[in-house]
């Protein structure tokens, strides 16, 4: 599907928000301190999905409320594909407690790192936003820090949380 600039920038958006959802998610997980790997997996994919037809329903009763029908055809196709993201966003840590499951790693190390790559997924799409401003190399590194730095706090305050 070829995107405009608003489609994509509506789909990057939801990128992110799935990137931080996630990485709460798994902190969570991590922090729960008594989670098997299936129930991790279940976690992953429910928070996943459930996210996501909330967004394909909100953005339905918008489009309804807005232009008194209900979205279909082409208008369809562009909600799943933007929202799409919510969905990938359990791929990875998906993956990770796969290999937890299958012994290649404690479960915690998983999520962890579930979590970690997360924050590097955000760092490198703050760069990436950097660049394209053309701001220079400093300043990409510094958006991609803060980008960091975001998702590192909701891991930090979820940790703490204990939950």
């Amino acid at each position: 599907m070829q995107a405009d600039t608003a489609t994509a920038t509506a789909r990057l958006k939801e990128r992110l928000y799935a990137t931080i959802t996630m990485i709460s998610v798994v902190v969570g997980l991590g922090a729960s301190g008594h989670v098997e790997p299936g129930g991790a997996a279940a976690t992953v994919a429910t928070a996943s999905a459930g996210l996501w037809l909330a967004s394909v329903v909100a953005d339905q009763q918008a489009h309804r409320v807005v232009h008194g029908n209900l979205a279909g055809g082409r208008e369809l196709r562009t909600m799943l594909f933007v929202s799409s993201p919510l969905l990938l966003s359990a791929v990875g840590p998906l993956l990770l407690i796969a290999a937890a499951a299958l012994g290649a790693m404690e479960l915690e190390t998983a999520l962890v790192t579930a979590a970690a790559v997360n924050v590097a997924v955000l760092f490198a799409w703050g760069c990436h936003g950097g660049v394209r401003m053309g701001g220079g190399t400093v300043f990409a590194l510094a958006a991609g820090a803060v980008d960091a730095a975001i998702g590192t706090a909701v891991a930090v305050v979820k940790a703490a949380a204990g939950h």
